[in-house]
């Protein structure tokens, strides 16, 4: 539980000077707290007036850009970090996938560095020898168990790392951007275990930049900017959030010409694999358009990997809308997706530069899983027997 939590840090040197310091040791045992008036030279707010509570049985998803606050959040509820004001609290053993290599020693084996962490973060020495198989056969590094670790490349130190953590059997999970861990079939294991530990009922927050992890995992998500809450709720609008948040800086040069109003799918927004799926796009445009302006694009980004998948056009499609005054155009998609999370953006855009020039709003877009297919293309294939 968050109550109000604020973290400060200072950049550069503390003080350089007698004359620095004594003020700021004057201002400490004053005990001034009044806000930004609180800050002195250097110093900044990490984590701004920050409240949230994790109940059993809840995920908390906590997405935002690099700098935002996310880990220091929760090296502050694993009190790596003290709150600079303010009130966090875990009931019950923490575990904690964070750095999860960060305390090994080099000098040591494998195997000695899985009792060693295992004490570190609590684990009582019988649990640690009953788990040790387990630990050892999840990490798929058996042949270097007893090697030391700092022989290890890095992939083989998070494997092990997170291969401990992730059999601590924790009262509260607390998860920092570990679904990257390894190569891509250690990925696959370890969100699995953690889909197995939020499932089982204990309170789980996490963050991360993979923000389909974060749509399948979580209840509930918050969106940080700058160390504050700017949108709470459902996965699915946070994340929408966030993206939208995304659209209005991708948009280098608004022209006013077009203006893009909404965007909506039919249906809840999920979609079977290779199913087809409606979008409706409405806008206004004010004057006539020239050659190099694209009045209306559409693009499929994947949540995975952050990266657009698919665009097209209204003009590679044949329909020109380049006439002042509103205009409302439906889109049929084939879904031909592996399972996943995606986002729909709507967008105007000069040719010419290959800029934005007017965003239209994202929405997300769930593809479910029939079982016909697997990887990242669907071939759309049909099998029939030869007689």
């Amino acid at each position: 539980m968050f109550d109000r939590v604020w973290k400060k840090f200072r950049r550069g040197q503390l003080h350089d000077s007698l004359r620095d310091l004594i003020p700021a040791v004057t201002a400490r045992l004053l005990g001034r707290k009044n806000g930004e008036s609180e800050l002195h030279e250097g110093d900044f707010w990490a984590v701004r007036d920050l409240s949230f509570e994790v109940l059993p049985g809840q995920t908390l998803g906590i997405i935002g850009p690099n700098g935002s606050g996310k880990s220091t959040s929760l090296k502050l509820l694993t009190r790596i970090l003290a709150p600079t004001r303010g009130y966090a609290e875990v009931r019950g053993r923490p575990g904690a996938l964070i750095e999860v290599s960060a305390g090994f020693h080099g000098d040591l084996t494998g195997r000695e560095n899985v009792f060693l962490q295992g004490a570190i973060m609590g684990m009582p020495a019988a649990d640690i020898r009953r788990k040790f198989d387990e630990i050892v056969e999840f990490s798929g590094i058996q042949d270097a168990i007893d090697t030391p670790v700092k022989r290890y490349s890095s992939g083989m130190n998070a494997r092990l790392g997170f291969s401990i953590a992730a059999h601590l059997e924790p009262d509260v999970l607390i998860i920092d951007e570990v679904l990257a861990v390894g190569d891509l079939s250690f990925q696959e294991r370890a969100f699995g275990r953690i889909r197995e530990l939020a499932r089982s009922g204990i309170p789980v927050a996490m963050v991360s930049h993979q923000l389909d992890r974060v749509a399948e995992l979580c209840t509930d998500a918050i969106l940080l900017t700058s160390g504050q809450v700017v949108a709470r709720g459902s996965p699915a609008d946070v994340i929408t959030a966030y993206v939208q948040r995304h659209d209005a800086l991708r948009v280098v040069a608004n022209t006013g010409i077009v203006h893009l109003e909404s965007l909506r799918t039919d249906g809840d927004g999920s979609v079977q694999s290779g199913e087809h799926c409606t979008v409706h796009i409405s806008g206004t445009i004010s004057a006539v358009l020239t050659d190099n302006v694209e009045p209306l694009l559409i693009r499929v980004r994947s949540l995975r990997s952050g990266n657009v998948i698919y665009s097209t056009s209204s003009r590679r499609l044949g329909l020109h809308i380049d006439k002042p005054g509103p205009f409302t155009v439906r889109i049929d998609l084939q879904a031909n997706l592996p399972h996943g999370g995606y986002m729909l953006e709507a967008a105007a855009q000069d040719t010419r530069t290959q800029r934005d020039i007017a965003a239209g709003g994202s929405l997300m877009l769930r593809v479910n899983e029939p079982g016909k297919f697997s990887g990242g293309v669907q071939m759309n294939a049909k099998m029939r027997l030869d007689s």
